[in-house]
């Protein structure tokens, strides 16, 4: 059966981060258009979260700048939070749309008198003052997500977890460094959880082998999207790089200490909050860069360590949604 519904269609083909950042956005567009189906072309990986957190009707999966499916064309708006141009634009506008809502670019004619992009804006504020200048209201307070159901490993309960993978070598901290900190921790008589992708499971293995952890506190490689948030919603507070689980400790409001480098925490960062702590050298690099930040590589252990013993008290397997 065809759905009647008028269509809302919206671009952000990107990452766990992405996804994140883009749900104030994202609600206040499910709440301009509530006569609407939203449709938010995206990893499909993200589809749960999204649609339980109300950020989206439905997910189509897409995960790169190719053609945009047939089935989504002549929608009644289309809404680009992927991009600020000719890369993005243009997959939009090739559905037909009756009204596009996106950043002007000189190179899309159909952009022209649009809003303005804005260099060095934080990411969660960028979308939502998109929407704003387009005449739909947006709060970037609104990044409250809940955990999935179900339950996170034991060793996950109260604990703290540490993240040393991220998506570029330049925002990794030192695995060493990392593993001083889990270190510290146990000896504050803490638990720690080494967490990651599949793809960095022999970093979290390494980390958890220089902190004198037992292979089941390693979890990276064991959990999907939904075991991964609900291993930071029963921890105590998280340790990370600039990376995707640093925005779910945000979402979750699970107390984090966040390493920033190459790129400063105004543009990617937490909300102000005592829960969360953003370290960063006050150094801009390369974020795709290929060795190591020069800047993140000046933030110490011991500034991790004290950041850590800044962070309120410690809850206990809490999920802590107030959308």
């Amino acid at each position: 059966m065809i759905d009647p519904a008028p269509r809302v269609v919206v671009l952000r083909a990107l990452g766990l981060g992405d996804a994140l950042t883009g749900i104030p956005a994202l609600r206040a567009l499910v709440g301009a258009f509530p006569h609407h189906r939203l449709t938010l072309a995206a990893p499909r990986r993200f589809a749960r979260m999204l649609i339980s957190a109300g950020a989206a009707h439905d997910v189509t999966n897409h995960t790169d700048l190719s053609p945009l499916s047939p089935h989504l064309r002549e929608p009644d708006v289309a809404v680009d939070l992927h991009g600020r141009g000719p890369g993005s634009q243009p997959l939009l506008t090739a559905l037909r749309p009756r009204r596009l809502i996106c950043f002007a670019h000189p190179a899309v004619a159909e952009s022209a008198g649009h809003p303005r992009w804005r260099p060095a804006e934080h990411e969660v504020r960028r979308w939502c003052r998109l929407l704003e200048e387009s005449g739909i209201p947006a709060d970037p307070g609104r990044l409250a997500i809940r955990a999935p159901d179900g339950q996170a490993p034991e060793a996950a309960v109260g604990a703290t977890v540490i993240h040393a993978g991220a998506a570029s070598a330049s925002r990794r901290w030192p695995a060493a460094r990392f593993a001083a900190v889990a270190r510290a921790e146990r000896a504050e008589g803490r638990n720690v959880v080494i967490t990651g992708s599949a793809s960095e499971v022999l970093l979290a293995r390494q980390v958890a082998a220089a902190a004198g952890l037992a292979p089941d506190h390693v979890l990276a490689g064991r959990t999907d999207l939904d075991g991964l948030t609900r291993v930071v919603a029963a921890a105590a507070r998280v340790v990370c790089g600039d990376t995707g689980i640093a925005h779910l400790a945000t979402a979750l409001g699970t107390p984090s200490v966040v390493v920033f480098g190459p790129v400063p925490p105004r543009e990617w960062g937490p909300p102000p909050s005592p829960r969360h702590v953003a370290l960063w050298s006050g150094r801009r690099g390369d974020p795709h860069g290929s060795t190591v930040d020069p800047g993140l590589l000046e933030i110490t252990v011991g500034q991790v360590i004290e950041a850590l013993s800044r962070l309120p008290g410690e809850s206990r397997g809490v999920s802590r949604e107030v959308a």
